[in-house]
C-alpha cells in the first residue's frame, strides 16, 4: 500500500449484540483465563516508523483483532451454519473446517452444513446434497489432504439462485473458504443478502497457496506448498548434479506472484535461478537468461531453476482466455521453457541432461505440515468468533502475527507481489547468486552488476 492511498477497515456487523456468549472467559487482565477481545483492540498494519515522525494513528492505519466477544449476535440454538470451499486444492482446508465445526459446537450450534463441490452445491441444477457436518465426522479429517466437501470453480457469478439456496435452508451464516475469486463471490453474495433484508453473516478464510491477499502476513497451505516444493528441487538437484551437464527445472505455482518460487529457493539452498512474474527477463542475448545459465553450465557443469507458472505470460499467451473461476488461462511455462533450453543447448551442440519437474497438483493435493495445521485451526476459531458476533463481509488474517478482520471489499481490491526491491527478493538473490537483472538494453542509470563471487 503506498503512502497516498487509505482504505476502511470498519467492520460491518449485523445489528446490535444482546446475546451473553456461552463460552465463558474473563474481562480481567491476569486473573490467569482467557479473555474476550472487544471491539477497541486493534492492530496496527503496518508496524515500521521513522525515528521524529509525529503521525496521529487514523482508522485506516489499524484492523480489528479477532477472537471471541463477551456479548454476541445469534442465539447459539437457533444457528445453522453452512461452509463451503471453492477452487482449487490447498493443503489445510480441512483443517479449516473442523476447526469451524469444532469452535461452533463449543457455542451450543448443532446444524452445520457442508456445501458441496463449491458455489455450485448451491445451484439446484447439479442436485448435489447437502453434508451434515458433526464433531464426529469431522474429527480425522485434517489428516487428508484435498477437500472433505469437495471443491469446483464457478458458480459463484449465480448470486441469486445463491441466496434463493441459503434462504431455502434456513442459514444464518456463511462461511467460504477459497481465493481471489471465492471471496469476489462471496461479497457479492453478501451484497444481495444485505438487499434483501436478511440477517445472514458472511466470513472468509482466505485461501491461496500464491500467498497474494494483499495485508495478510501469509496464506494458509503455503508453508506446505514451500516445504513440499523443497523436496522437489532436492530430487532436481540430486539429478541435475549426477549426469553431464545436469539441468534441473521446476515449476511452481504462482500465477502473479513468486512468493513460492523465493521462499523455496531460500529454504532449499540448492537453486541457482528464480524466475517469477514480478522481475521481467530476457531469453536470449548477452544479459539473457540463457547466456548466464551457459556460463553457470561451463563453470559448475550443473544447474537447478525454478520458475513460477506466472513467468513471461506476457509473452506467451497470445490471446485472453479465463476459466470459470475468471482467472486467465496461462500458457504452460515450464514446458516452454525446457524445451527453448533444450533447443538452446543443442544449437551450440553442448550436451546437457535437462529434467523438468512439474509438482503443482502433488503440492495442492498434501495434508498441512505443522505449521499450517495450527494456523488452519486458529483461523478456523476466529472464522467462527467473527461470525457468532454477527460481524460480515470480513475475512480472517494474521496481520504482524495477529489474528484480525478485514473487510472483503478491501482485501479483494489489489494483489500482493514480490517487491523486487525488497528484501525477500534481495535474500533471493544472494541465495542463488543469480544476476540482479538479466535483461539486455539496460538503462544507463540502472544499477547492475553481473560480477558476484562464486563459491567454489
Amino acid at each position: 500500500m503506498s503512502e497516498n492511498e487509505t482504505f476502511d477497515f470498519t467492520i460491518e456487523e449485523l445489528g446490535n449484540r444482546n446475546v451473553h456468549s456461552p463460552i465463558a472467559m474473563s474481562k480481567i487482565k491476569g486473573d490467569m483465563i482467557a479473555n474476550y477481545v472487544t471491539d477497541d483492540e486493534f492492530v496496527l498494519l503496518k508496524p515500521q516508523a521513522k525515528l521524529g515522525a509525529q503521525t496521529a494513528i487514523k482508522r485506516s492505519h489499524v484492523v480489528e483483532c479477532a477472537g471471541p466477544r463477551e456479548m454476541i449476535y445469534f442465539t447459539p440454538h437457533h444457528v445453522h451454519a453452512g461452509i463451503v470451499s471453492c477452487g482449487g486444492l490447498c493443503p489445510g482446508i480441512n483443517d479449516v473446517i473442523r476447526a469451524i465445526v469444532r469452535c461452533l459446537s463449543r457455542y451450543g450450534v448443532s446444524r452445520i452444513s457442508g456445501i458441496r463441490y463449491g458455489y455450485k452445491g448451491f445451484l439446484p441444477e447439479y442436485k448435489f446434497d447437502i453434508m451434515p457436518l458433526t464433531m464426529k465426522n469431522v474429527d480425522d479429517i485434517h489428516k487428508l489432504g484435498g477437500t472433505f466437501l469437495g471443491s469446483a470453480r464457478g458458480g459463484g457469478k449465480e448470486v441469486a439462485k445463491i441466496v434463493d439456496a441459503i434462504e431455502q435452508l434456513n442459514l444464518n451464516i456463511l462461511f467460504t473458504i477459497g481465493g481471489d475469486g471465492t471471496q469476489r463471490g462471496s461479497l457479492d453474495i453478501a451484497n444481495e443478502i444485505e438487499k434483501r433484508g436478511l440477517k445472514i453473516a458472511t466470513v472468509g478464510i482466505p485461501k491461496t497457496v500464491d500467498n497474494d491477499f494483499i495485508f495478510i502476513d501469509r496464506s494458509f497451505g503455503f508453508d506446505t506448498a514451500v516445504a513440499e516444493a523443497v523436496e522437489v528441487v532436492t530430487a532436481a538437484h540430486m539429478e541435475a548434479n549426477s549426469q553431464i551437464n545436469g539441468i534441473g527445472l521446476v515449476k511452481v505455482m504462482g500465477r502473479e506472484s513468486g512468493f513460492i518460487a523465493a521462499h523455496t529457493a531460500l529454504a532449499s539452498h540448492e537453486v541457482n535461478f528464480v524466475l517469477i512474474p514480478e522481475v521481467p527477463f530476457d531469453l536470449e542475448g548477452p544479459n539473457g537468461f540463457l547466456h548466464h545459465l551457459e556460463d553457470r553450465i561451463n563453470r559448475r557443469h550443473h544447474a537447478v531453476i525454478i520458475i513460477a507458472e506466472g513467468a513471461l505470460q506476457d509473452k506467451l499467451i497470445k490471446e485472453v482466455k479465463t476459466d470459470e473461476g475468471g482467472n486467465v488461462k496461462m500458457a504452460d511455462v515450464g514446458t516452454y521453457m525446457r524445451d527453448r533450453i533444450q533447443k538452446f543447448f543443442d544449437d551450440k551442440k553442448i550436451e546437457t541432461n535437462l529434467k523438468y519437474i512439474d509438482p503443482s497438483y502433488m503440492i495442492r493435493s498434501a495434508p498441512a505440515v505443522p505449521s499450517d495445521s495450527i494456523y488452519c485451526e486458529r483461523l478456523g476459531n476466529a472464522a467462527a468468533h467473527a461470525a457468532m458476533a454477527g460481524k460480515t463481509k470480513l475475512i480472517i488474517g494474521l496481520v504482524n502475527n495477529e489474528f484480525v478482520h478485514l473487510p472483503t471489499k478491501v482485501v479483494i481490491s489489489q494483489r500482493n507481489h514480490v517487491d523486487p526491491e525488497g528484501s525477500l527478493w534481495r535474500d533471493t538473490l544472494d541465495a542463488t547468486q543469480q544476476p540482479v537483472l538479466m535483461i539486455n538494453n539496460l538503462q544507463s542509470d540502472t544499477i547492475f552488476t553481473s560480477e558476484f563471487s562464486i563459491p567454489t
